[in-house]
């Protein structure tokens, strides 16, 4: 799009004398077909672009000769960062927003056009999609009426206080999502009460006090993912799902990760397996007193676990009596808008600079880095829409727990970083029987024999529902899969006791290849999974008996109360 459609000259102003912008064009193909050149094998087909310019003409004269008959501004159009009536009662503005969604539509129907490899496809529209969502008018004090019409209103005071909050946030080096003064861990989240009672450099394992007078004898251990903190599963009493397993009368136990410093920059995958889940999973066996165990891995907490349990299998042990993954990739064939990052180039850079082969010695992955990365999957709901709230009108964002665990951040070594991301997002070995070599062992799935429940969001962006089914044809023991309504968080926090949302069951737990086949048979059911899932794990708990009066054992004494000090270390 030519640079004089978007720019700031744009904006009209609402007076008697309303003037329009010029008349919006085209780039000619020529210039098109210039800005592909560096994508290698990528062109954009001539009859495509024609029908694009003449959809695209033809719009835009509608749009201009609507806006020239009109005196004032139309309906207040449907798009958020317009609905302000600020918007539709400048006619301007009103006429400039409609014309940014119309480039926007026409950029990214372009961009859908291209042809070339389905990866460099998927990163074109991904660059389109970043370029137009930072292109809004919404987003510059220029162009927003209803920021302008706000500092008039304040006598300016709107724009003092945006900027102390970008003063404020330029100190702390990452954008403001929530109020992170109202939140304190272990004090208003992750309060579930609980104990300490084992640690050693990567983790520290959490024994929550029962809420029941009998639980069930076979412990359950929870595995978070490695690059977040464990509470998000534990924010609040009414979604903790940790509290709920423990309301359930399960013996809960969970880890929380050791947010990695300079000390711990040379982690590898191995060690961590056979130092953490492994580790953990002995440790519960053994306080508990049984010889099996409840076990359940969220999103990459899933991964690790059943790479653990495969490594277990190898070794001739059985541990798991039941298996549950939440969002879990095993088959990382279909990876969603984050296979757009990985690619044979990024990977080897990665390993040149924080891995085991970098000059320097190994590194960090900074917890700041990851959580800019997956904010921009999300650009507008979790960047500029704080952007125009934060510093074109002065408004605080309010507190959110949610929020701020997510920006709670952690940091990563990086040949752990860079193992994982070689031998499962670039290679996809994981699902290969025997491909891969972890704690001296080979790595089989199919040789985990404990009963899976499988969980999906029905759209989760970090990992397609359809990626996380494909798990099923991995796993040889009796399986469940449950499709759950919204995305990779709120998919799964979606507590029994609201009853919002929807999940879908498969037909007499037919699980074929394709999952479309799966859904097409599938039944919707209304409420939260959680219920489904709290059923399919009660029958896999064992036998009732008295709660134990205190967390921990002889061996495993209590070291400190629950959340513990792991989770609240700083990246």
């Amino acid at each position: 799009m030519q640079a004089g459609v978007l720019g700031p000259h744009l904006r009209p102003s609402m007076t008697d004398a309303f003037k329009l912008p010029p008349f919006p064009t085209l780039p000619d193909f020529e210039s098109v077909t210039a800005a592909l050149k560096p994508w290698a094998g990528v062109e954009l087909p001539l009859d495509a672009w024609s029908r694009l310019q003449s959809q695209y003409l033809e719009q835009a004269t509608s749009l201009w000769n609507e806006a020239l008959q009109k005196e004032a501004a139309g309906e207040p159009l449907k798009d958020r960062r317009f609905a302000s009536k600020a918007w539709s009662e400048d006619q301007g503005a009103h006429f400039l927003a409609q014309l940014y969604l119309l480039n926007a539509r026409t950029l990214g129907e372009m961009a859908e056009a291209v042809q070339g490899d389905a990866k460099t496809r998927a990163r074109i529209k991904f660059a389109v999609q970043q370029m137009v969502d930072a292109a809004a008018p919404s987003n510059y004090l220029a162009l927003n009426p209803e920021a302008q019409r706000l500092a008039l209103e304040t006598g300016g005071e709107s724009i003092a206080k945006g900027l102390q909050l970008l003063w404020a946030d330029v100190r702390r080096g990452k954008l403001s999502q929530t109020d992170d003064s109202a939140f304190e861990v272990g004090k208003n989240v992750a309060t579930s009460e609980g104990s300490v009672v084992f640690e050693n450099d990567y983790f520290q394992l959490l024994e929550y006090k029962p809420l029941t007078k009998e639980v069930h004898e076979k412990p359950f251990l929870i595995v978070p993912p490695f690059i977040n903190k464990f509470y998000i599963l534990d924010l609040q009493p009414e979604n903790s799902l940790i509290r709920y397993a423990v309301e359930n009368g399960h013996r809960t136990f969970v880890m929380s990760w050791r947010n990695p410093d300079e000390s711990c920059a040379a982690w590898t995958w191995d060690e961590l397996v056979e130092n953490a889940p492994l580790k953990a999973i002995e440790v519960v066996l053994a306080i508990a007193g049984t010889k099996q165990l409840n076990t359940l891995g969220f999103c990459v907490g899933g991964t690790i676990l059943a790479t653990a349990l495969a490594v277990l299998a190898a070794r001739g042990q059985q541990p798991a009596a039941s298996l549950t993954l939440l969002t879990t990739l095993l088959d990382f064939e279909h990876t969603g808008i984050l296979d757009i990052f990985v690619d044979e180039q990024s990977v080897k850079l990665r390993e040149l600079t924080i891995g085991a082969e970098s000059p320097k010695g190994p590194g960090l992955l900074k917890g700041s880095e990851l959580a800019q990365t997956f904010s921009f999957l999300r650009p507008n709901d979790l960047v500029w829409n704080y952007v125009v709230g934060n510093y074109l009108k002065g408004e605080a964002p309010p507190a959110f727990d949610l929020l701020y665990w997510n920006g709670d951040s952690t940091n990563l070594s990086g040949p752990l970083y860079c193992w994982y991301l070689r031998h499962t997002y670039l290679q996809n070995e994981l699902k290969q029987p025997g491909k891969l070599t972890v704690c001296g062992e080979k790595v089989d799935l199919g040789a985990i024999k404990a009963p899976v429940y499988i969980y999906g969001s029905r759209e989760d962006h970090i990992v397609p529902w359809e990626a996380a089914y494909a798990s099923t044809q991995l796993l040889k023991g009796p399986k469940r899969f449950v499709l759950g309504a919204s995305g990779h968080i709120a998919g799964v926090i979606n507590p029994a006791s609201k009853n919002k949302r929807s999940y879908w069951v498969g037909k007499d737990g037919k699980l074929p290849k394709d999952p479309q086949a799966w859904l097409q048979a599938a039944t919707e059911t209304p409420g939260s999974w959680w219920r489904d899932w709290s059923a399919w794990l009660g029958g896999h708990g064992g036998a009732l008996k008295a709660a134990p009066k205190a967390q921990g054992s002889r061996k495993f004494a209590v070291i400190e109360s629950a959340p513990g000090r792991y989770v609240k270390t700083p990246a």
